[in-house]
């Protein structure tokens, strides 16, 4: 039974990778086969370079640049979800409107902050969201990233008990939330319901059978993904890490996916878990390209600090597809990785954004045997 407190396609070799806690071997065609998406981080801005300048404006956009890239190919539409900024934040209706939308991309969260939500309303929203799109959410959660405001969550309701923090009150939703989308009764039915109930106790509705496979937690350490390991979750890592060792963010973000591979070997769980890396990827296609991404052909990794700490921020990927494409094959996150999340500047529109991904789809993803 949940104690919450309210407010107030795989193979065999990669199988075996995942049960031994191995990465996953680089050069493998089979292993290097990737599904790819987009991550949206939703901005508006009444501006005019925007050409998302309401919340109305990225919220049609956000639906129909997933309706064109499961035209194009690519395999999944994601949403960062951020409060007070204006930004999507609210991802359910988002979900399901794409849901009833597209016939086959993945749709899903790159995060959901945990401190914010009830997780038994937030089941149902899932559930039914998932049932929409017949079986293809794909969400991220985590504990949240740097706010707008201070402990915003509280203004939702939502506050640490005594002897906790933010983290843990994130992971608590987090237990509650994976504890009720497995469908197992817990509530304690009315004796003279309004309606008929199913015998024993009663579950959150709508159940959608699966959806516990498909969660996945936006870890930005190394730590953090051996929680989400042992937890049976799988990982979702971005274009940041929470912490720095001074090696190359690729080869530290390779060693968080391999520690969370270990680690989920460990608890004994029986199926290949998931893993998505996301990067800034943007080929040099034509003269637009050049005017808003050339000045990026020199980038490197930054390190600074984050909540306090030290982080390490990966680089953005631009240039001619040639020099490109060496250079994502050295790239061993990507490499380790199922899913790769193409990061989008959505207020240059949906035309350019699917440009974007069809660049990525069409020219590189074939050279480098992750089609």
């Amino acid at each position: 039974m949940p104690a919450f407190a309210g407010p107030g396609s795989t193979n065999s070799t990669n199988s075996d990778c995942a049960r031994n806690g191995k990465r996953r071997p680089a050069g493998d065609v089979a292993a290097d086969m990737k599904k790819i998406g987009f991550l949206s981080f939703g901005h508006w801005q009444d501006a005019p370079y925007s050409q998302a300048r309401t919340a109305a404006d990225v919220l049609r956009q956000s639906i129909e640049l997933a309706v064109a890239a499961e035209e194009l190919g690519a395999d999944g539409a994601y949403f960062r979800v951020h409060h007070y900024a204006r930004q999507l934040a609210s991802p359910f209706p988002l979900l399901a409107a794409i849901g009833a939308r597209t016939n086959r991309i993945e749709i899903g969260t790159g995060v959901i902050d945990m401190r914010y939500e009830n997780p038994l309303y937030m089941a149902e929203d899932a559930g039914a969201a998932d049932l929409i799109s017949g079986g293809r959410l794909q969400l991220g959660i985590s504990r949240g990233s740097p706010e707008q405001v201070i402990d915003g969550f509280r203004y939702f309701g939502y506050q640490p008990q005594e002897g906790q923090d933010s983290g843990d009150m994130a992971r608590e939703h987090t237990r509650v939330f994976l504890d009720v989308i497995q469908g197992d009764g817990f509530a304690e039915p009315n004796p003279r319901p309004m309606f008929a109930n199913p015998p024993g106790l009663l579950r959150i509705e709508p159940y959608s059978e699966g959806l516990r496979e498909r969660i996945w937690w936006g870890a930005g350490s190394r730590k953090t993904a051996e929680w989400a390991g042992e937890q049976g979750m799988n990982l979702m890592s971005s274009t940041l890490l929470t912490e720095d060792t001074g090696v190359p963010f690729h080869q530290l973000q390779a060693e968080q996916i391999e520690r969370f591979r270990k680690a989920w070997a460990a608890a004994g769980h029986q199926r290949e878990p998931r893993v998505s890396v996301s990067r800034s990827i943007f080929p040099i296609m034509n003269a637009a390209d050049r005017a808003y991404f050339g000045r990026d052909a020199s980038s490197e990794d930054q390190v600074g600090y984050l909540d306090g700490g030290t982080a390490r921020f990966g680089k953005t990927y631009a240039g001619e597809p040639e020099d490109l494409i060496d250079e994502l094959a050295k790239d061993e996150a990507i490499a380790a990785a199922d899913t790769l999340l193409l990061t989008i500047p959505n207020q240059l529109g949906v035309e350019y954004c699917a440009h974007v991904l069809d660049s990525v789809v069409s020219h590189l993803a074939p050279a480098l045997g992750w089609r």
